[in-house]
C-alpha cells in the first residue's frame, strides 16, 4: 500500500468496549472519550450497545444508559470525526437506525456472519437513502475462505456498501490469514476495504497492520485495545507502529496515548490482558462477546470456563446465539454427572 495514501482509523472504543463494561457506558463518560478521539484525529466514533443499537435486551445485556441517548451526548463535542453506529439485521432495524440518524449518526456499519451478507441489504440501501455512509461488515471471517468471502463482499458492493469491513471476530487468525483474505478483497474490489481485529491470541497489532500492508483503507481500534474476549488492536499502541513506519493515519499520537491513559483506562473494569478463558475464544475460535457470558454460565452450572468455549466452538456457533451458551453449559454439567 502508498505509505502517503490516507490511513482512516475507525475507534470503536465505545461500542466494542461496550463489552468489557457491561455495557455500562455513561453520557459523561461518552461525552469525555467522544471529545478527546475527535480532537487527536480519530475518522469515525462509533457508538452502540456492544451488540449494535437495539442490542439492549435479556439476551444481550442491558445497557445502563439508552444508546440514542449516548448518540447525542457525542454528536455534541464532536467537531471532525463522523459519529457513527453498529447494526446486526435481526437485532436493529431500518426504524432504530433512522432514530440513530436523528440522534447524530452519520456512518452505519451492517454486521453480518460472513456467509450471510445477503440480509444487509435492504439496510445498506436504507442507509444511502438516509443520507449515511453504508458499510458492509462481514463476522467471524475466519470461518469462510477467501473467494467465499470475496462472494459475499461482492454482495455489499452491489447493494452500496461504501466499504467492505472484515472482522477476525474470534481473534482466532494469524497474519498470513488476514493477507491472503485482504490482499484478495483490495485487488478485486471497487470499494476500499477494512479490518477489525480481536487480540484472543496476542495478535490484534501484528493483524491489523498485515490487513494495512496488504491493501486495508480503514482499520478498527480501542483504547488500551478495551473490547469483548482479550480486546481489540490497542489504538495507541497501533498509531505509534504505522507512525514509525510512515504511514499517514492523521493521529497525534501523543495526544491518542493521552485519551487512553487518561480518560479511558479509568473506565475499565479490569485491565484488558490475555487470560485463560480470552485465550481459548481465539484458540477455539469463539465469538468475542461470548465472553462474559461464558462467565456466567461457567460460574452457575460450577464448570471450567475453557471447557464450554471448546463446545462453542467445535458447535461453530455464531453471533446471535448467546442464549444457547447456558444450554451448552447445562449439557455438560450434566455430562459430568454421568461421569
Amino acid at each position: 500500500m502508498d505509505k502517503n495514501r490516507k490511513l482512516h482509523i475507525v475507534d470503536t472504543t465505545l461500542r466494542d468496549g461496550s463489552h468489557a463494561v457491561s455495557h455500562s457506558f455513561t453520557a459523561e463518560q461518552v461525552s469525555a472519550v467522544a471529545e478527546g478521539l475527535d480532537r487527536v484525529g480519530i475518522d469515525i466514533i462509533e457508538i452502540s450497545h456492544g451488540d449494535g443499537i437495539a442490542g439492549s435486551s435479556i439476551n444481550y445485556g442491558f445497557s445502563r444508559v439508552p444508546e440514542m441517548e449516548l448518540l447525542k451526548a457525542a454528536k455534541k463535542v464532536i467537531r471532525r470525526a463522523k459519529l457513527g453506529v453498529l447494526l446486526l439485521p435481526g437485532i436493529g432495524t431500518i426504524e432504530d437506525l433512522e432514530e440513530a440518524k436523528s440522534c447524530g449518526a452519520q456512518v452505519v456499519r451492517i454486521a453480518t456472519h460472513v456467509t450471510e451478507a445477503d440480509i444487509a441489504i435492504q439496510h445498506l440501501k436504507a442507509a444511502a437513502r438516509l443520507d449515511m455512509m453504508p458499510v458492509g461488515f462481514l463476522m467471524m471471517s475466519h470461518m469462510a475462505s477467501p473467494e467465499k468471502i470475496l462472494e459475499q463482499a461482492k454482495i455489499f458492493v452491489d447493494a452500496g456498501a461504501a466499504y467492505v469491513n472484515i472482522a477476525d471476530s474470534a481473534g482466532y487468525m494469524t497474519p498470513d490469514d488476514v493477507r491472503t483474505r485482504i490482499s484478495l478483497l483490495a485487488e478485486q474490489l471497487p470499494i476500499p476495504v477494512g479490518f477489525h481485529s480481536h487480540n484472543n491470541l496476542g495478535l490484534a497489532v501484528a493483524n491489523a497492520l498485515a490487513a494495512v500492508e496488504s491493501g486495508a483503507e480503514y482499520i478498527d481500534v480501542t483504547c488500551r485495545g478495551l473490547g469483548a474476549g482479550a480486546g481489540n488492536a490497542q489504538g495507541e499502541v497501533l498509531a505509534g507502529v504505522l507512525q514509525r513506519l510512515g504511514y499517514n493515519t492523521g493521529i497525534d499520537f501523543y495526544g491518542l496515548m493521552d485519551v487512553a491513559e487518561e480518560i479511558v483506562e479509568p473506565l475499565m473494569h479490569r485491565p484488558q490482558v490475555i487470560q485463560s478463558a480470552p485465550l481459548m475464544l481465539g484458540y477455539a475460535g469463539v465469538y468475542s462477546s461470548f465472553l462474559l457470558h461464558t462467565y456466567k454460565a461457567a460460574e452457575r452450572f460450577n464448570l471450567n470456563p475453557r471447557d464450554i468455549l471448546v463446545e462453542l466452538g467445535r458447535r461453530q456457533m455464531v453471533g446471535g446465539q448467546e442464549d444457547m451458551i447456558v444450554d451448552v453449559a447445562f449439557a455438560l454439567s450434566q455430562q459430568q454427572k454421568v461421569k
